[in-house]
């Protein structure tokens, strides 16, 4: 179960939307979450890993296998 608090035009907008549709406000927010989840979790990893980049291999280094060595 999960409690969220939204702005009251928002609330507005979905209340109108459900009773128009006959379907429960949930239903649009499970909808909402499915279509547009991929994108912000792809945003806030873009953003983690500008901010912690990880280590770097040259060419020469990836062609020696050094990547591998150092990983395990």
């Amino acid at each position: 179960m999960l409690a969220v608090r939204i702005p009251e035009s928002l609330e507005n907008r979905l209340e109108k939307l459900a009773k128009l549709t006959g379907r429960p406000k949930s239903f649009y927010v499970r909808q909402a979450l499915t279509a547009h989840l991929d994108e912000i979790e792809d945003t806030y990893t873009a953003l983690y890993r500008l901010e912690n980049p990880a280590r770097r291999w040259t060419l020469e280094e990836l062609e020696d296998g050094l990547d591998q060595r150092e990983q395990g």
